[in-house]
């Protein structure tokens, strides 16, 4: 299977896992009821850890539409390269590396990391071209 596509399947698990933090922490600040109710109203904002979560994963939901379309059509197109596999691997690792950078709040840092994951993706995309 092409590097590409393998951190593709990861980046989709790195998205359920970003899910699933986010979830637990908002459970935990919004109550069990809220969760499993109807969730009529508006929601007590989150805040602290549980934000950042949330504003994680939100970010990861902007980026990963281009990473998987990317990633899937330098597969498709057959441009696949060590260049693009870096891409990719870039990519990934980087948005394993946001999520707890961000939800510390850790700043400065976070932002540079997001900057690797931006040029992954272009290193991607950049073979499309």
């Amino acid at each position: 299977m092409a590097v590409e596509l393998q951190m593709l399947a990861w980046s989709i698990a790195l998205g359920l896992v970003q899910i699933v933090i986010q979830s637990s922490m908002g459970t935990l600040q919004r109550g069990l009821k809220w969760n499993t109710g109807a969730r009529d109203g508006v929601p007590k904002p989150l805040d602290g850890p549980a934000a950042r979560a949330e504003r994680a994963l939100k970010n990861f939901l902007e980026t990963f539409p281009l990473f998987a379309a990317a990633a899937l059509a330098v597969v498709v197109a057959q441009k696949t390269s060590a260049h693009t596999a870096l891409g990719a691997q870039l990519y990934f690792w980087s948005r394993v590396a946001y999520v707890p950078a961000y939800v510390a709040g850790i700043a400065y840092v976070r932002t540079l990391i997001w900057g690797v994951s931006v040029a992954g993706l272009v290193m991607v995309l950049s073979a499309l071209f």
